[in-house]
């Protein structure tokens, strides 16, 4: 029976045993309460990091390949590119030298009877050149060119897609006036003037053909043809040649295994611009291509070697060169032929012994590697890049079905230095949509981690001094009055929105700071130097004087003090640039340091995002500082110690593992600002150290391009392997500083 201790006074006081279970059950429940929550947020946490790995793993699946058929019946394909297929893959067609264009079904049933070259007159087809998407040039042997146009025309029929392949010539054209000499290579394209070809009749002999359309206002349009002999100034005979798509440059490749590079700007005076080594010497080139956008040309040679150039100026200036960007895995043998991705900077090169090396350009990588059978002539990469399709000299056709949905992504083109089409030299770039479909996308994140980083350096540059002095004297030297309000005054400034914080930084932080730049990098000098007097001058003053004031509340004769060193520095900001500057510090930044001024930048990002991460660092820092034990500020002032002695020397040690914990989380909330950084900065992915230029930050970049980037795509992926990066950055620091923090606590433990 529980006894009421208010009942009898003097009596111990008891407690039922009901309700002692009744605490202990709440105890038990509580306590699981507890665990069961932190399990929740641990396995919360385990599921987003699932998710994002789930959408980054396939980034890196290596491509695949799946043989469709092997062995088809078709036709021995003429020299060239003689090879083509639809964007379904479901009809292949070649032109044989014997002048016959022959579909034939890769993944439907049925059978195409051959069609007979127009125009051929008893000549053969010697060589095949794509002027165009489906567009070909037809060499004979009798020195004219046959223009051929393939289309598929597309239907519904009972909820099926059926294509009928349709081709068109054009009226033969003689390269060759006396039609004597065949039509040993060819090459061309069509601009937007008219079409133009190239075929070599001689070993060093080429004829160039120009047709400029003009329409006219009233009646046909007139078409002027002019044809013009071109004798190749070369040590070696021609063995491979390659018109670009904007019929600017042309390309040659010689026997003595150099690639010559002639200009046809001017199509009236073709000009012998350069000739560069491109294998080595008795090494024939016996392949040129070019990839998607006509900027980058694969060059094989006879001894199976891959190799990609491009017309480039070098670093320091100069006229531009064909420079060699990058190699790739070599083949067994010489290389017979190469098809380009119409979607992407991928190929596909093919050897005579059969094998197939699927590359891709920018990264400077083979992804995969086929066997199909010897004798290989022509190979065709699928208009949509999902299926390869190579002919052999029997007229066998093999076809692969790909999976490849990111060639583009290694970790090299991820986080290192990539040789962009365009560029002088290997760089980072972030450039998420490119300025046309011929031209790629980067995807480099080392300036988008370099951004975030440089972000989080200022702003904890500009709020950890600010912070840890602002607690150290609240905590040690602030009147307990006055600090009952200053506290939770700092404490509400955490509670402002970002997206205010950056609204403000951007608009009126900013003009603001242009203006006064030189008199902020005097500030600090000036306002230490104005404390220091105002520290002078009030020990100087006589006792009675200052003993008027309570202890902890001088602070507040500072504050005058504060605002004169402002208006002191800012003035003298205005003398020094007018007095040593010229005039104008952004001109003079840029002609004595190089640096050209950004109106949002880091100084911007730092003050504003520093002023975010203050009250963190801050109430973290006074309250480690306020739960350092009185005994020990006892027993140092006891010993001797005046209170900035004991501040220093024993309060900032005790307290030093809260204190690393509060500069760790406000790096944390550093590192993963957004509206701030987004709004206050450039947003120019650029990678510079000066604190006069802006960033881009790796969560700015997740909200600026997640909400536009096409689910799935590769774009998609690797904006959710931002995330993961920033996921890991925040894991290992915080990892990093409870490891610190642990070993602070135990070294300071028995203080």
């Amino acid at each position: 029976m529980a006894i009421n201790a208010d009942a009898l006074p003097g009596r111990p006081l008891t407690v039922s045993r009901a309700r002692t279970a009744r605490r202990i059950l709440l105890d038990r429940w509580a306590s699981r309460l507890v665990v069961l929550g932190g399990i929740v947020i641990i396995a919360s946490i385990l599921a987003i990091l699932f998710v994002i790995l789930a959408e980054v793993w396939p980034l890196f699946r290596a491509p695949q390949a799946e043989l469709v058929g092997q062995g088809l019946v078709g036709a021995a394909p003429a020299a060239g590119e003689a090879l083509g297929v639809d964007e379904y893959r479901e009809i292949g067609y070649t032109v044989t030298p014997t002048g016959v264009l022959q579909f034939t079904p890769l993944r439907v049933a049925g059978a195409y009877p051959p069609i007979p070259v127009a125009g051929l007159d008893g000549a053969r087809v010697t060589a095949v050149a794509e002027t165009g998407r489906g567009r070909h040039a037809l060499g004979t042997s009798d020195g004219r060119v046959v223009p051929l146009t393939v289309r598929f025309q597309v239907d519904f029929q009972d909820g099926r897609r059926v294509l009928t392949p349709q081709q068109e010539f054009g009226t033969p054209t003689a390269l060759d006036p006396e039609r004597r000499r065949p039509i040993l290579r060819a090459t061309g394209t069509t601009t937007g003037t008219g079409p133009i070809v190239v075929g070599q009749v001689g070993p060093r002999d080429l004829i160039v053909q120009t047709v400029v359309e003009k329409k006219a206002l009233i009646g046909a349009p007139r078409r002027e043809e002019s044809v013009q002999a071109l004798a190749v100034e070369a040590e070696g005979d021609i063995t491979a040649l390659r018109l670009d798509a904007r019929g600017e440059d042309l390309m040659l490749g010689t026997s003595r295994g150099d690639v010559i590079r002639y200009d046809l700007r001017d199509k009236s005076a073709p000009r012998l611009a350069e000739t560069a080594a491109a294998a080595p010497a008795g090494t024939p080139i016996s392949l040129l291509q070019f990839l998607n956008g006509d900027r980058t040309l694969v060059v094989g040679d006879g001894a199976g070697a891959v190799t990609t150039w491009q017309v480039v100026a070098a670093p320091s200036g100069g006229e531009p060169r064909l420079t060699r960007i990058a190699e790739f895995a070599p083949h067994r043998t010489r290389v017979v032929a190469a098809s380009p991705s119409r979607r992407d900077k991928g190929f596909v090169t093919a050897d005579a012994a059969g094998g197939l090396h699927l590359n891709y350009g920018t990264s400077a990588t083979t992804l995969l590697e086929l066997q199909a059978g010897p004798g290989l002539r022509a190979v065709v990469f699928a208009p949509k890049a999902d299926g390869v399709i190579a002919a052999d000299e029997q007229g066998r056709l093999s076809h692969w079905a790909l999976r490849n949905p990111h060639p583009e992504v290694t970790l090299g083109t991820l986080f290192g230095r990539v040789w962009y089409e365009g560029y002088s030299q290997p760089e980072y770039v972030w450039q998420s949509t490119g300025g046309t479909d011929d031209f790629e996308a980067k995807f480099s994140l080392t300036p988008l981690v370099y951004g975030t980083l440089k972000g989080t350096f200022y702003a904890l540059l500009f709020a950890v001094p600010l912070a840890l002095l602002a607690a150290l004297y609240v905590s040690e030297f602030m009147h307990p009055a006055v600090k009952a309000y200053v506290k939770p005054v700092v404490e509400i400034m955490a509670a402002l929105p970002s997206v205010v914080l950056g609204f403000l930084a951007g608009l009126w932080l900013a003009p603001m700071v242009e203006r006064v730049v030189p008199g902020l990098f005097l500030l600090p000098f000036v306002e230490v130097a104005c404390v220091l007097a105002a520290v002078l001058a009030w020990r100087a003053l006589p006792l009675a004087v200052r003993t008027r004031f309570r202890p902890g509340t001088e602070v507040f004769l500072l504050v005058p003090v504060v605002l004169v060193g402002a208006w002191l520095a800012l003035t003298l900001g205005g003398l020094v640039e007018s007095r040593l500057l010229g005039g104008d510090y952004r001109g003079w930044l840029f002609s004595a340091l190089g640096l050209t001024y950004d109106q949002r930048n880091s100084l911007v990002v730092g003050v504003a995002m520093g002023f975010a991460v203050i009250p963190i660092i801050f109430t973290i820092a006074e309250d480690s500082l306020a739960n350092v034990p009185q005994h020990l500020r006892a027993g140092s002032l006891a010993l001797g110690a005046n209170r900035w002695q004991t501040a220093l020397r024993i309060v900032l040690p005790t307290a030093s593992p809260g204190i690393f914990s509060a500069v760790m989380i406000g790096f944390g909330r550093a590192v993963g600002e957004t509206m701030i950084v987004l709004m206050a900065t450039g947003n120019t992915p650029v990678m510079d150290a000066s604190i006069f230029s802006g960033f881009r930050a790796l969560s700015a970049n997740i909200a600026v391009e997640l909400p536009e980037a096409p689910e799935g795509g590769t774009l998609f992926r690797i904006l959710f392997l931002a995330a993961f990066l920033l996921f890991c950055l925040t894991f290992v620091v915080n990892t990093l500083a409870e490891l610190v923090r642990l070993r602070l606590r135990r070294r300071y433990r028995y203080l």
